[in-house]
């Protein structure tokens, strides 16, 4: 199968930012009043997003997984019991997601409460990347 790559553009309307971060229209709205999203303003009063504002929230990694459900929040809580931890990602109110993962993953990705996250579904597993 051939995949065109997308090329990165140098703004996005607030929806094309919203899919491109995994988030809905309403998360984004909510985060641009929060601060947690820089935003501007177009001509008519849209907003609109940077490229590179969406390449700094996703961590400045280009995605390469085929995996299509992305859920991207912060880490509300870890718990590591021996080889294995359970990470709870906050996605939207009330959305959560909660991921049962290796305790190497959460090491090697740094992952602990206030640190953002996606976590990717595909199929019947979850995959937490950040």
């Amino acid at each position: 199968m051939y995949m065109m790559r997308r090329m990165a553009k140098e703004l996005y309307s607030a929806r094309e930012a919203a899919e491109a971060l995994g988030i809905s229209l309403d998360t984004l709205r909510r985060w641009d009043r929060e601060g947690r999203i820089k935003t501007k303003r177009d001509a008519g009063n849209r907003r609109i997003v940077s490229g590179k504002e969406i390449e700094r929230l996703r961590g400045g990694r280009s995605h390469s997984m085929s995996a299509r459900n992305r859920f991207t929040g912060m880490v509300r809580d870890v718990k590591v019991d021996g080889l294995l931890a359970q990470v709870e990602i906050f996605v939207t109110e009330p959305t959560r997601v909660v991921a049962i993962v290796t305790r190497d993953a959460v090491e090697e990705l740094g992952l602990r409460p206030g640190v953002p996250a996606t976590a990717v579904v595909k199929s019947t597993s979850v995959m937490v990347e950040q």
